[in-house]
């Protein structure tokens, strides 16, 4: 008898779930969640996905131009509106110089050892130690330990007998989870998650090798890097360690330039006030992803202990850069309108060289405050001319052929032993010292990763996660 009617209940249940109108129905409704309908950033704009057509459309043989254009699509992302300022990177220099002094506020050979203070008796006399050690209390004097703290990352110019930053010493320490090679099959710690072929076994003696780069500082205070080769072992093996001395290197007015005075600005550049609103220059590749690294870390804090998940800041691919620079506009091949670089006013659109030895002519000798000219459709300022701009992409002579056309990218991560041409990195847009047509958008050129120059800066952007509109 219980056990029909137990029966009998259980069918009401179901029927009723099942019955029309009844809630959720019996049908997959999927789970909820709380998305972020993230704000834009700070000095970014918006840039909706599209598509267009990458590269050169045309052949010129007057500049051995060789036709290269082929269609890719991209998805939405912030771009800063101007290049990193000065003012904005030495936020990160005086960042990574007050970290280091917190760490030394805690460090026994800068001053964070306890000083013992022994208390005098009533006559003043010390008491010894081993008399009465109770009443030796632990001592130290927090403004003496800051000030050594402080005075440890400075020095006395041997000529100048001024006091001035070690820049020596301002090195970044990061870390990077190359989730990209963590996701490739072939890296998969499970052996038979390799290869989905079932008529293929898996191998659990296989051997797999990877690279993964780190980096330590040895007595002398030498950066050392390395990139180690060994058997997979665990997800670690893609978390890559990196040391960067991130001070800009601001000699590179007198590299760059063989018998100009171009001293005022290796004196002025980074540390004059006057320059603050000026594209920072000098900045490897290398530095440029450091701060990139650093800023989404100092976004992260502001987030509180239990942020959201965000996109990080990082350096654009090529291809994105060429998008946001030519508006997503197939025939531009400039980020305005048409092939002159002045208006009818005459009126320059852009800060570049506009003749032979004749820097002038546009208003400017060297770079221009970010923003002086007339932003793209995008709201881009300075896409063409002042400064060349670093992007993440490596150069490869065949990378036309070799990349997506969706979100195309080609990374490498150059191992210190790797022939110098394969640490490559593709720049964009030109700079104030080059003629108009390396201004073009269409136009891909490439530096050494390691090198500074004076003419090349960059730029942040950050994917933009899920509340994009295709662009009409």
């Amino acid at each position: 008898m219980r056990k029909s009617l137990l029966s009998l209940i259980t069918v009401a249940v179901l029927v009723a779930a099942c019955a029309p109108g009844a809630r959720n129905s019996g049908e997959v409704t999927g789970v909820g969640g709380v998305s972020w309908a993230e704000p834009a950033p700070y000095g970014m704009v918006l840039i909706n996905r599209g598509a267009y057509d990458m590269g050169p459309s045309r052949n010129d043989s007057v500049w051995g131009i060789a036709r290269d254009d082929h269609g890719i699509s991209v998805d939405a992302f912030y771009m800063d509106e101007t290049e990193i300022t000065n003012s904005k990177y030495k936020q990160f220099v005086f960042w990574v110089r007050d970290s280091i002094i917190r760490e030394r506020l805690a460090d026994p050979a800068y001053g964070g050892n306890e000083v013992f203070k022994i208390e005098e008796d009533r006559e003043g006399n010390p008491v010894k130690p081993h008399l009465n050690w109770s009443k030796a209390i632990p001592w130290r004097n927090p403004n003496e330990d800051e000030a050594r703290a402080i005075e440890s990352l400075y020095r006395i110019n041997p000529i100048t007998g001024q006091k001035e930053l070690d820049v020596s010493q301002l090195n970044f320490r990061y870390e990077v989870y190359d989730l990209t090679e963590a996701s490739k099959r072939r890296n998969r710690l499970d052996p038979a998650l390799r290869n989905l072929n079932t008529d293929e076994p898996a191998d659990p003696n296989e051997v797999i090798m990877i690279s993964k780069d780190t980096a330590f500082i040895d007595d002398e205070g030498r950066i050392h890097r390395e990139t180690i080769t060994r058997q997979l072992s665990s997800e670690y093996d893609f978390l890559n360690t990196y040391i960067v001395n991130i001070y800009p290197d601001t000699t590179v007015w007198v590299n760059d330039f063989d018998n100009a005075y171009n001293e005022p600005y290796v004196r002025m550049y980074f540390a004059h006030a006057g320059y603050n609103d000026y594209p920072v220059v000098g900045v490897s590749w290398d530095q440029a992803n450091a701060f990139c690294v650093w800023r989404t870390l100092l976004y992260k804090s502001a987030l509180g202990k239990n942020p959201v998940i965000v996109e990080p800041y990082r350096l654009p691919t090529e291809a994105e850069w060429e998008y946001a620079a030519r508006a997503g506009k197939d025939e531009n091949i400039y980020p305005w309108e048409g092939t002159e670089s002045v208006d009818e006013k005459g009126c320059f659109y852009a800060n570049f060289k506009p003749g032979d030895g004749d820097y002038v002519r546009d208003g400017h000798l060297i770079t221009a405050q970010v923003g002086t000219y007339t932003p793209n459709d995008f709201g881009l300022y300075d896409m063409a001319g002042n400064v060349s701009e670093w992007t993440s992409t490596s150069y490869n002579e065949a990378l036309s052929r070799i990349t997506s056309d969706m979100n195309p990218e080609y990374k490498y991560n150059a191992a210190k032993e790797d022939p110098y041409r394969m640490k490559r990195k593709i720049v964009r847009g030109g700079s104030w010292k080059d003629v108009s047509h390396y201004v073009r958008s269409d136009l891909r050129m490439w530096e050494y990763q390691n090198e500074q120059r004076s003419y090349i800066g960059f730029r942040c952007v950050r994917t933009q996660v899920g509340f994009a509109h295709g662009r009409k």
